[in-house]
């Protein structure tokens, strides 16, 4: 995507959701072999958004908000669709982490890793 509106930040995001995708599909390929496929391209999209989002967000950042965005949404899809549980506790530290990752957004320059 060549427009300029599509910027580090927008590929970290979807290598994040992708992430959540791999995830899933790898939890969903223990009973179903077939989610091994949606594993690979899940997979190979994430880390290819990931190192797009590297061209322009220092590498600490971007996976830190990578695997914060993939953890959290690991998290929402393993109660919303697996039935694990959610306490109070988990509640409020997944609050910590999201608010940390928001932190990390806020506080970075976006201009440290130019190649």
């Amino acid at each position: 995507m060549s427009d300029p509106r599509w910027t580090g930040w927008h590929w970290l995001a979807l290598a994040g959701l992708l992430e959540i995708g791999f995830a899933t599909a790898l939890k969903l390929e223990q009973t179903r072999p077939q989610f091994l496929y949606v594993f690979l391209v899940c997979a190979y999209f994430s880390f290819d958004f990931l190192a797009r989002a590297l061209k322009t967000i220092p590498l600490g950042t971007a996976y830190a908000v990578w695997t914060g965005i993939g953890s959290v949404g690991a998290v929402a899809v393993g109660s919303l669709l697996f039935g694990e549980g959610l306490s109070l506790v988990r509640l409020a530290l997944l609050g910590v982490l999201v608010a940390a990752l928001i932190g990390l957004k806020l506080s970075s320059s976006g201009k440290g890793a130019e190649v």
